[in-house]
């Protein structure tokens, strides 16, 4: 990470590195918090719900994975931010599940840069549009952007989607009149390219951890 800031000409501390800690178990985690490491992804709520309270407390979560309505009240609860919001329908769940929780929840929107019928997010045009109208929901503050390009072993051939969506962050500022903190973008197999395109948060989970082999399971009581 730190190389790839100096070949962009950044500040290392300007990108924060994010733990993908799906199906890891907690030892795991606890291992990574005694090195240091303490911001933590979760694509699973369920999954999430169980392994938190096994991890040390100091640990910070994020949320990184396709929220469904009737999760958000637990996302609300156990995560600082919201990371892959793609629809105003989500967004205004998170709004009432906030203001219900007396809690301010910053988000991320996400973005499908390929047009992926696979993938969720917003198409660009479509977030442009509703930019403002997610911006006034309540309870919500909009810090950036976040993407999944599409998979491919030449980390190079990731480098137009990171750009087209350091681009649209520029005009979803404009649109605001005001910055957007975070681009999340880039995992263990391309987040050098993504830092140097602008990433300010990469996600790596298989090059701090090791190939993933088993999910999490809470063990019996």
């Amino acid at each position: 990470m730190a190389a790839a800031c100096a070949r962009a000409g950044r500040e290392a501390a300007s990108v924060t590195l994010l733990a993908v800690s799906k199906t890891y178990p907690p030892e795991a985690l606890r291992e990574a918090v005694d090195a240091g490491q303490l911001l933590f992804g979760e694509n699973k709520i369920q999954e999430a719900k169980a392994k938190i309270p096994l991890c040390p407390g100091r640990a910070r979560w994020q949320f990184i994975g396709h929220l469904q309505s009737n999760k958000v009240r637990d996302a609300v609860e156990l995560f600082e931010m919201v990371q892959g919001v793609d629809s105003l329908a989500i967004a205004r769940e998170i709004s009432k599940r906030a203001v219900q929780a007396a809690k301010t929840v910053p988000i991320l929107l996400e973005v499908n840069v390929a047009g992926e019928g696979s993938k969720f997010g917003y198409q660009p045009a479509a977030l442009l549009a509703e930019l403002k109208e997610l911006n006034a929901l309540e309870k919500i503050e909009i810090h950036g952007l976040m993407a999944i390009p599409p998979f491919t072993p030449v980390p190079e051939r990731a480098r137009p989607y990171f750009q087209k969506l350091r681009e649209l962050k520029a005009q979803a500022e404009g649109v605001l009149g005001a910055p957007l903190p975070h681009l999340s973008m880039g995992m263990s197999g391309d987040f050098e390219v993504a830092i140097e395109e602008g990433a300010t948060l990469v996600r790596i989970g298989t090059a701090l951890f090791g190939e993933r082999t088993s999910t999490f399971r809470r063990p019996a009581d």
